[in-house]
């Protein structure tokens, strides 16, 4: 028989699958970072940086404040157990896992290798790049641009050094072995990656059969186009056959969800045995546009009822929430967005706007104002200010003001032309 379960029960089951269950440790060690991971997945990076970057958000939002250069210690230092690929866009992934993405790199190649491919016709360049870090080995791109060939003819530019780098890393000839500050330090595949871990071989269905079992289990209820987003599998075709086959080892378990519908017909849904219902949740979180949560639009709607995305590229006449506006739950609900920025010049982090969800309650105020007092010290921010752009604006000055802190006001742009 197919489980039904309400919407409520879904959000849930998802949210106790990305670990919003476990009590917020009071010392974040990596332990804690690791387990996050194994829940997650997969950490997505990203470069803007108006609030915090996207890649710490998420370890805050579920372990609460922690030092940030621990997750530079576990991701970036030379002994970690992570590295970056494609595995949804950027991100960091377990390196054990290298060998399961081998089918997306020679997906990347085939695409790539025709006689009048940019690597056929960009071969010199490739050749010289990887000599060169064959040579040297770990290397930034500022390093390559220093020593670059002199003499100018028509296969160098350095556009096309950027180029071959980037492609090297998605075939899997390169890999990126760290970062100074934001920019990436690229080496050999072989100078990254462990001999034993380079040495599997999965077979392309296997491969995808096992992200999706990951992608279930992260999810806790799912679709197929959720599973399929998860790691970004276009191979429709084969998360088919992986959902048939976890299916039928009893992985996955087939669910109907109220409310999840399409041209008013129930949309196939599936239950990870080993998730759970938890009956309640009563935590508040702050979560980057690039969470699981909320990194699929589709699900987000669905799930949330959360029509989301964001607006760094809206002109900003044209915003509606605000450059980079951050999900709010608080329990099981997406109940506002706030567009923070931190000044660090002040030492102040700046709510630019505030908005409630339709799902939102008078009482969410306090814990929102909880979470963003949480989020100014995890940051080092001695003051909050709070613009009067959005209708959850006065809420949450209110409540800020309530917890006993100094709270101030400050005039948005927008605001200021009317």
């Amino acid at each position: 028989m197919t489980e039904t379960l309400s919407a409520a029960q879904a959000r849930r089951i998802a949210l106790a699958a990305q670990g919003f269950t476990r009590a917020r440790p009071k010392d974040v060690s990596s332990r804690h970072v690791h387990r996050a991971m194994e829940r997650l997945g997969v950490l997505q990076i990203d470069s803007v940086n108006v609030f915090a970057r996207s890649h710490y958000m998420p370890l805050f939002s579920r372990l609460g404040a922690y030092e940030p250069a621990l997750l530079d210690r576990v991701f970036l230092s030379r002994t970690t157990h992570y590295v970056e690929y494609l595995a949804h866009e950027a991100t960091f992934i377990p390196i054990e896992d290298w060998p399961l993405w081998q089918f997306r790199m020679d997906d990347f190649r085939r695409r790539w290798s025709g006689d009048e491919s940019w690597m056929s016709q960009n071969a010199r360049t490739l050749t010289w790049v990887q000599d060169e870090l064959r040579a040297r080995g770990p290397l930034r791109p500022v390093d390559l641009r220093e020593d670059a060939p002199r003499e100018r003819g028509t296969w160098w530019d350095w556009d096309d050094v950027k180029l071959a780098l980037e492609h090297l890393w998605r075939t899997g000839d390169v890999a990126i072995s760290g970062r100074k500050g934001f920019e990436r330090t690229y080496a050999l595949a072989e100078h990254v990656i462990p001999a034993d871990v380079r040495a599997r071989t999965i077979p392309r269905s296997d491969a995808i059969r096992e992200l999706v079992r990951r992608a279930a289990r992260s999810s806790g209820v799912a679709t197929q186009s959720d599973l399929a987003d998860y790691y970004r599998i276009r191979d429709r075709a084969a998360v088919s056959e992986a959902i048939a086959d976890l299916s039928d080892a009893g992985e996955l378990l087939p669910v109907r969800v109220r409310g999840w519908e399409r041209g008013g017909r129930p949309l196939p849904a599936w239950r990870h045995r080993d998730s759970v219902l938890p009956r309640a949740l009563g935590s508040a979180a702050l979560l980057t546009p690039f969470d699981p949560v909320v990194w699929f639009r589709d699900r987000a709607l669905r799930t949330f009822d959360l029509d989301y995305r964001i607006e760094i590229y809206v002109p900003a006449e044209k915003r509606r929430y605000g450059y980079y506006s951050l999900p709010v739950l608080v329990g099981d609900r997406i109940v506002a967005r706030v567009d923070l920025k931190a000044d660090r010049s002040t030492s102040t982090l700046q709510v630019q706007s505030a908005w409630w969800e339709p799902q939102a309650r008078p009482e969410d105020a306090e814990p929102i104002a909880r979470e963003l007092a949480l989020a100014a010290a995890w940051q080092r921010l001695e003051h909050v200010s709070v613009s009067g752009w959005g209708d959850a604006s006065d809420a949450i000055h209110g409540a800020l003001h309530a917890l006993g802190g100094v709270v101030r006001r400050h005039v948005h742009a927008r605001e200021a032309d009317g």
